[in-house]
């Protein structure tokens, strides 16, 4: 991990001021889930054409999410059920600016997401919080009350974007699990999940790079497998063949890790 830190302490910066103005208007967004050693090739492939965030010096930003469900974790069942509207409700803290905000993700059928947030203090329930309770009212279709902590996701996130600005790069890693309702504790390390945020119309140096590398993108939900992960009793038939995939590629990159 180390060696991939210095190639992005190399890149030249952006600020998150200057991040903030970084507007695509035609998004496409794409996953994969790569290994440290691939990771290691793609920045290889790009430094010299994309900044690096840096936040107070960091380049490398430790986040922290709460995601809500029912008690039947009916938000879950309907992902796994492939229903292409869902939502999820979750709570996200960015640790080195201590914000947390509450929001919702709405997905419709047309493959596109919405997002809607609003800033609240951290506190163990956010349904305990007034304003957050009428805005979950207003933003999402379950009965608030019904609404629970379930898991836990805990990454470390690089954040890129190239130099024309027509796309951006999210880089987690370290991502650890921990389900709240039954204490369960998972990792996809030394995994790391890549989402691209892409301007549809842009030419990619990044899709070039991960073309001659042969990495494929790869339909990921980081709450639905960690929701997996900790929960072995859950309704899970869609998603294994992404949890085999999953194990073999840790197991295989462990393995070339320790020798």
């Amino acid at each position: 991990m180390e060696e991939i830190l210095n190639i992005v302490r190399g890149m030249k910066p952006i600020s998150l001021d200057e991040m903030s103005g970084v507007k695509l208007m035609n998004r496409i967004d794409t996953k994969y889930v790569v290994t440290e050693a691939q990771l290691h090739e793609i920045l290889l492939g790009i430094r010299e054409n994309y900044y690096a965030q840096e936040v107070e010096g960091n380049r490398l930003s430790p986040y922290s999410t709460v995601y809500y469900d029912t008690p039947e974790l009916k938000m879950y069942l309907i992902h796994h059920d492939r229903h292409l509207v869902r939502d999820k409700v979750r709570v996200r803290t960015y640790v080195d600016s201590n914000l947390t905000f509450c929001e919702v993700k709405h997905k419709i059928n047309k493959g596109r997401t919405k997002k809607k947030r609003i800033r609240v203090e951290p506190i163990p329930n956010i349904i305990d919080n007034p304003e957050a309770a009428a805005f979950l009212a207003e933003k999402q279709p379950y009965e608030v009350k019904s609404l629970s902590p379930h898991l836990v996701t805990i990454f470390d996130r690089i954040t890129l974007v190239n130099f024309e600005k027509t796309e951006r790069l999210t880089i987690d890693c370290n991502l650890r699990f921990k389900n709240l309702r039954n204490g369960n504790t998972a990792s996809m390390a030394p995994l790391a999940v890549m989402e691209l945020k892409q301007d549809g119309r842009a030419k990619s140096l990044l899709k070039d790079v991960l073309l001659d590398l042969r990495i494929q993108p790869y339909k990921i939900s980081k709450y639905c497998i960690g929701t997996c992960m900790t929960n072995p009793d859950v309704k899970q038939n869609r998603f294994k063949k992404k949890l085999r995939k999953i194990w073999k590629m840790r197991n295989d990159e462990s393995e070339i890790l320790k020798s």
